[in-house]
């Protein structure tokens, strides 16, 4: 199993710390990672996204041209992404930002309103690991407790108060896609 995922949106989206989490999770279970992060020099507001890797064995080339997954944060990330997608990807769209369909049709789509789920937790800034959570849901990339255990044992002690709301958005996410296939 190698799985390519971009983490794509704004500056301030959490997109590089969403992919540091699953780079790190992967790593704790015994896989193959590589994370790539790309910014511009704005520090919100500019791009801002990351290539992760995760594979069962060795990685030829850390480059990404065709990923398998690509979390949209925004839609200049889905117009970007959606037409280098491989056929049978996963799209995972915040539907918050993002006001347009998808235009392929070999390619799934689910979109998440991550920003307004981010907001009800309490915290807008937790819309990455909404659609981190949703990804683990809809993908078997990797189990969502062992994300959950790499994220509380790399995040700095300094922000391990935030753990309880990640977890929960977390949550949120998976459910929401679990509900959203059910149906």
């Amino acid at each position: 199993m190698e799985k390519s995922i971009i983490v794509s949106g704004f500056g301030g989206q959490g997109t590089l710390f969403a992919g540091q989490v699953l780079a790190y999770a992967a790593l704790d279970a015994g896989k193959y990672v590589t994370w790539i992060p790309s910014y511009g020099p704005e520090m919100r507001g500019g791009t801002a996204r990351c290539t992760v890797t995760i594979s069962d064995e060795e990685i030829g080339s850390p480059l990404t041209r065709n990923p398998a997954i690509v979390l949209a944060m925004n839609l200049p990330s889905l117009d970007k992404y959606e037409p280098l997608m491989q056929p049978g990807g996963l799209m995972l769209a915040n539907a918050s930002l993002i006001n347009r369909k998808m235009d392929r049709s070999d390619v799934r789509g689910i979109y998440i309103p991550a920003a307004r789920m981010a907001e009800e937790i309490g915290n807008p800034r937790l819309a990455n690991m909404i659609m981190v959570g949703a990804m683990l849901a809809a993908e078997e990339v990797l189990p969502l407790d062992v994300v959950k255990e790499a994220l509380e044992n790399h995040l700095p002690e300094r922000h391990k108060k935030t753990l309880p709301m990640n977890f929960q958005a977390m949550d949120q996410g998976a459910a929401f896609v679990k509900d959203a296939i059910a149906a």
